[in-house]
């Protein structure tokens, strides 16, 4: 799940493509977004992840000039778009959108809805513009078909297509694969960001789906009530989340219940450092069901099996373990050759382990 996306062109660090500077968006009696700032380089591909009601697509509409800020500035490419007494509309800050429903029109061909943004260029252009992209994505057998004949996957492809088509400077997407399923969705996912790739496409995507985040952003904007909880590589959220919230977006957690005491945290599994935590503290210790190990040696915690559960590679191992009331997940790869009433010994590696405080109401 650690596994970071393909590298992209290598931004240009002078200055950010898209810039979100203290981003509020206050309706009568919410705060969608509150005091948000974010960047995005040319090039990177950003991913916005949270739960719903966290605020992922009101931004992107702040983005997109579809929504005003109550406060703060947008800048596309240095240049504020949106801020105090400035205000540039939708159809001039260069932006394409690529909608949950993919929003094609039903009368319109393939070819024609990909052509649609170029209305106005020579004849000539726009043709070379609308063949280019259906060959890039596959779609040149439908140039003269209508959307309702098309599959889901391959009316995504034509979403993109028509938002690629006038060349935008960003790239948004609202949940783009949410209405696909299984491997379709991986395939019609895996294709669509590798083009944008190519293309060097500076994209901000929408999702709700941990996984998906990870495999294709290179970094992870992640929301919870309005407000930006972590911005960062995947594999930095994975390993270093700033909150309990934040780790548990990511995988399953054992949350295990201690008070810090002289810096540290005792727990059936041992005792870690929490040197962030005052004396006292009540604070909640996580271990990812990946993190622990059945050990072969004596010296681990002894648990007893209570039940598996294969889930393809992996195979999910439920315990329990004197001193702590809960069972506690184990995933272990392959077959883990146990059976319930099995007593096992069980390690952890204490860098892999995330103390918090318990903050949680």
């Amino acid at each position: 799940m650690t596994r970071e996306p393909a590298s992209g062109p290598a931004p240009d660090l002078a200055r950010p493509r898209v810039a979100l500077e203290r981003i509020t968006v206050r309706y009568p009696g919410l705060t969608a977004i509150d005091d948000v700032s974010l960047s995005v380089q040319e090039g990177e591909i950003l991913g916005l992840l949270g739960p719903s009601g966290s605020g992922k697509s009101t931004l992107l509409r702040v983005v997109a000039g579809t929504e005003q800020p109550t406060r703060g500035r947008v800048l596309l490419d240095g240049v504020e778009v949106a801020g105090s007494g400035t205000f540039v509309e939708p159809e001039d800050r260069r932006v394409g959108m690529v909608f949950q429903d993919y929003a094609l029109f039903p009368h319109l061909t393939v070819s024609g809805n990909v052509a649609f943004g170029l209305r106005g260029r020579p004849a000539s252009e726009i043709a070379g513009v609308v063949r280019g992209l259906l060959d890039r994505l596959g779609l040149t057998r439908y140039a003269t078909s209508y959307p309702h004949v098309l599959s889901g996957g391959e009316r995504q492809r034509v979403a993109l297509a028509r938002a690629m088509a006038p060349n935008p400077r960003v790239l948004l997407m609202d949940e783009p694969f949410s209405s696909l399923d299984g491997r379709l969705r991986d395939e019609v996912r895996d294709r669509a960001m590798a083009f944008l790739r190519e293309a060097a496409t500076t994209t901000i995507v929408v999702t709700h789906d941990p996984d998906e985040a990870m495999r294709i952003a290179d970094r992870i904007g992640l929301l919870q009530g309005g407000r930006l909880v972590q911005c960062g590589r995947p594999g930095d959220l994975y390993a270093r989340p700033a909150s309990l919230f934040a780790a548990r977006v990511f995988s399953d957690v054992n949350e295990i219940h201690a008070t810090c005491r002289g810096g540290r945290v005792d727990t059936p599994f041992g005792s870690f450092a929490a040197p962030q935590l005052p004396e006292r503290a009540s604070a909640i210790v996580c271990i990812r069901p990946e993190h622990l190990r059945l050990s072969a040696r004596a010296g681990g915690v002894s648990a007893r099996v209570l039940h598996t559960t294969l889930l393809g590679e992996v195979e999910q191992i439920a315990l329990t373990v004197d001193g702590h009331a809960a069972p506690i997940a184990l995933r272990a790869f392959g077959r883990a050759k146990v059976s319930p009433g099995d007593v096992v010994q069980v390690a952890v590696n204490p860098d892999e382990v995330l103390v918090f405080a318990n903050d949680i109401p």
